[in-house]
């Protein structure tokens, strides 16, 4: 049965800064989808990432269906009018377009969908992020895609070793999507050399060499290309399939005990490690760390079962206190060198100012 997996998640507000929707906020975007999703969604899931709410939905219209995106931008926007009306902060924030035109691509909120043949079995995993952007998934990805040190499946399993073909998104090219597709393991370095610049190079889309499935859908929408100016971090979305001729589930998780280092954080500005945290979390520290959290499903015909709160486990309770004691050791340095992101992703606050303003200041020393 070929069904689509479709997520979209935006951020319209939230209590006490950059903390968590509020209950009323988030059960009137339920009640929206509920009400208006029969017939048209087969199932559905809604829930938060800090202060962002996300709408999972599995349906037969295929990627960018016009009536799936206008129903989640109408229960955003019906969201929106809550927040306000609850002087929620930033309501509305990620809705950077007033009049919907088709789908939600370029409007704000974050999309990541792809269209698959149902298998038998067919698990998922659901990665939300808050407070960085789509490159935070680059390492992860890079790791369990190409390196058995993390996916010993490429030494155990005959289905993987073939290896995975990787699109990547040249995110600084606003014009339109500028992509390339390499392949693993015959490209491995030149997918390294890309995604170790996570700020302009990101995963758009994986697929099965073998099969020719696709395995992986991460949202890369930028905000401050659409808004022109820092209007918040994009906070991305991930769906990865798991299992048989993909890599297992214990595999896509394997990277995040790293805890990477990503962008954002406080105003979107500095370099803070990746924490994973439970599902419904909000935000712990200094509008951060940057956090992601994991829900696993399986599908059957559409219909999804209940979520699996991956990163609730207790183990992880020991990877969070790691990334704490990683948070607080970065903090120490403030704004200096590495702690915060470069000139380059700072160009939209207003640290440029000061810095157009320094610059008539300056004088060539005479010899």
């Amino acid at each position: 049965m070929k069904i689509t997996l479709s997520i979209i998640k935006a951020d319209i507000g939230s209590i006490a800064g950059h903390i968590k929707p509020s209950q009323k906020l988030l059960e009137t975007v339920e009640n929206y989808v509920k009400q208006k999703s029969k017939g048209l969604f087969i199932d559905s899931y809604i829930g938060f990432t800090g202060d962002d709410i996300a709408i999972l939905s599995t349906h037969k219209k295929g990627v960018l269906a016009e009536p799936v995106h206008k129903l989640c931008w109408d229960a955003f926007i019906a969201g929106t009018k809550v927040a306000k009306s609850q002087g929620l902060y930033g309501a509305g924030q990620d809705l950077l377009k007033t009049a919907f035109s088709g789908n939600v691509k370029g409007m704000g909120p974050a999309v990541a969908e792809m269209e698959i043949e149902e298998r038998p079995g067919e698990p998922f995993l659901f990665f939300a992020a808050d407070k960085t952007d789509p490159g935070a998934y680059n390492l992860p990805l890079y790791l369990t895609f190409t390196d058995p040190m993390h996916t010993p499946g490429f030494m155990l399993a005959p289905q993987i070793k073939k290896g995975f073909k990787f699109i990547i998104m040249d995110v600084s090219f606003t014009k339109a999507d500028k992509i390339i597709e390499l392949v693993s393991p015959e490209e491995i370095y030149d997918i390294a050399a890309l995604l170790r610049d996570p700020e302009r190079f990101v995963v758009d889309s994986i697929w099965s060499r073998a099969t020719k499935e696709q395995v992986v859908v991460v949202s890369t929408t930028r905000l401050h290309n659409i808004a022109g100016k820092y209007v918040g971090k994009d906070d991305p979305v991930m769906l990865v399939r798991s299992q048989k001729n993909f890599p297992a589930t214990g595999e896509i998780l394997s990277p995040y005990i790293i805890s990477p280092y990503v962008g954002g954080d406080l105003r979107g500005s500095h370099n803070l490690p990746l924490m994973p945290v439970k599902k419904n979390s909000s935000i712990p520290y200094f509008d951060g760390p940057p956090i992601v959290s994991c829900l696993g499903f399986c599908v059957h015909e559409g219909k999804l079962t209940e979520p699996a709160d991956i990163f609730g486990q207790p183990f992880w309770d020991y990877v969070r206190d790691k990334a704490a004691r990683k948070t607080e050791e970065m903090r120490r340095q403030g704004f200096f060198g590495a702690a915060m992101l470069p000139y380059a992703e700072l160009e939209y606050g207003g640290i440029v100012k000061t810095l157009k303003e320094l610059e008539k200041r300056f004088i060539v020393r005479k010899k």
